[in-house]
């Protein structure tokens, strides 16, 4: 701890700009202007230069890489299937549901289809807010309210409510796939026209 801060130091602006100043310091001693007091003449410029040092950047956060956020969601989505698994959903819930999750499969199944994924972080955040927010949360309201619509008959079935938002949840997974799809489709027909460009 001690050793690290000591070279955190000598790597500091403040000693590399007092480093700087003391060898002016030097310089003057050696040209005999600095006289009998060159010690004190060294030092000082060094501790002038170490006030007038432009002060130490922050560090920059460490922000975890687009591929560790891809594995996160998919451990979250593999937990969120075994949540899905004990839940009691009607046969055309249970059906949207099959379909969002075998989207959601192909998106963050490792290969060409999660590194494109990777580089668009708009579709990183519609993931992963699909499966740890939108996914789970539609299906506990319904686990919630069915109970209350026994005890209040003529209202909105929660099962139509349940089966509106998973087809919404499925049309924005199929959007971000196609959206996927059309990006690598133009970056390939870029490639080609790069390389008829490079031979003519």
């Amino acid at each position: 701890m001690a050793t690290s801060k000591v070279l955190g130091y000598l790597e500091s602006r403040k000693n590399l700009t007092g480093g700087a100043c003391g060898v002016v310091g030097l310089v003057l001693t050696f040209t005999g202007v600095a006289g009998p007091y060159w010690p004190a003449v060294v030092a000082g410029l060094y501790g002038a230069g170490a006030l007038v040092a432009p002060p130490e950047r922050p560090a920059l956060p460490d922000f975890p890489s687009p591929s560790a956020q891809l594995d996160a969601i998919r451990a979250d989505f593999g937990k969120l299937r075994g949540y899905l698994a004990h839940v009691d959903l009607p046969a055309t819930s249970a059906e949207w549901l099959a379909e969002i999750a075998e989207l959601l499969t192909a998106l963050l199944e490792p290969g060409w289809v999660a590194e494109a994924l990777v580089q668009d972080p708009d579709g990183v955040h519609t993931v992963s807010r699909a499966v740890r927010q939108d996914i789970p949360e539609a299906v506990d309201a319904y686990v919630r309210t069915r109970w209350w619509t026994r005890m209040t008959p003529g209202t909105e079935s929660p099962e139509h409510h349940l089966d509106r938002q998973l087809a919404l949840l499925r049309e924005e997974a199929e959007h971000l796939v196609t959206d996927l799809r059309d990006r690598e489709a133009r970056r390939q027909e870029s490639h080609t026209r790069y390389l008829e460009e490079r031979n003519n």
